[in-house]
């Protein structure tokens, strides 16, 4: 009973998926929605396979150039701002309602004012990317500094020990739950934000065909698209806690393990 729970329960999530394409499917038979509305699974499965696999790989390769640099050059930021952010306290008054002031900001918005700004090139569509995914890292990281015990603090200074072992040894290894989590979120919203970026000034990538396909009123070539974005979400999801169960096994809670 307990082997037939626990496989129950590992299948319910796919039982349900399977369950939602049907309807999905079904629903578009029984009340004859048309396919520029909203396509049966089954257009979308035959969509995708029209388009060549040159044509999807060279289109995927495109976003996810976009994705990967605009996320790790927000890390680069990011972490490097949270320490001083936690080690100044100038910095903290200056600079957080900077960046709250510009997380407040509609990207979607000021998009177009980027691409003006920076021309068309690969540069504008990193850095609406960057601002997406910059400040959930920013404020998880500095909210995982400060949450480090005071106690430990105490400790290190008790030991002298400077401020450059402060970080590196407690704070930084305290707060890493706090930056993976942030680093989960940010994963994903960096394929949002390539998306966006497309969608104002790009010629290749999936977000460019989803605009072109539906301009054309190829609806299930633009969900086969959005597939294939959601597929690239889910795995690169799944890379940042394959890398947290790796190297940081000990920042999982214990039922992780």
């Amino acid at each position: 009973m307990r082997r037939l729970a626990r496989l129950s329960d590992q299948l319910a999530p796919l039982m349900t998926f399977i369950a939602i394409l049907l309807a999905w499917e079904f629903g578009c038979r029984g009340l004859g929605i048309p396919s520029f509305v909203l396509p049966k699974p089954s257009e979308i499965v035959t969509a995708a396979f029209v388009v060549g696999p040159s044509q999807w790989l060279d289109n995927l390769w495109a976003t996810l150039q976009i994705v990967l640099t605009g996320y790790f050059v927000s890390i680069c930021i990011a972490i490097p701002l949270s320490v001083m952010l936690v080690n100044s306290r100038f910095l903290s008054r200056t600079v957080v309602p900077l960046l709250v002031i510009v997380q407040s900001t509609p990207i979607v918005a000021i998009a177009p004012i980027i691409v003006v700004t920076l021309g068309a090139g690969v540069l504008p569509r990193v850095v609406i990317t960057c601002l997406i995914t910059f400040f959930p890292l920013v404020v998880s990281t500095t909210t995982g500094l400060r949450a480090t015990p005071e106690e430990l603090i105490e400790l290190s200074r008790s030991l002298r020990a400077g401020r450059p072992r402060e970080f590196i040894q407690i704070r930084l290894p305290f707060a890493v739950p706090y930056i993976f989590s942030a680093l989960k979120v940010c994963v994903t919203l960096s394929v949002i934000g390539a998306v966006v970026a497309e969608f104002v000034a790009a010629q290749k990538g999936l977000g460019y065909l989803i605009l072109y396909d539906t301009s054309l009123f190829k609806v299930p070539q633009a969900f086969a698209s959005l597939v294939i974005l959601v597929c690239v979400s889910l795995l690169l999801y799944q890379a940042v806690m394959t890398v947290e169960r790796i190297f940081f096994p000990w920042s999982l809670p214990r039922q992780a393990h």
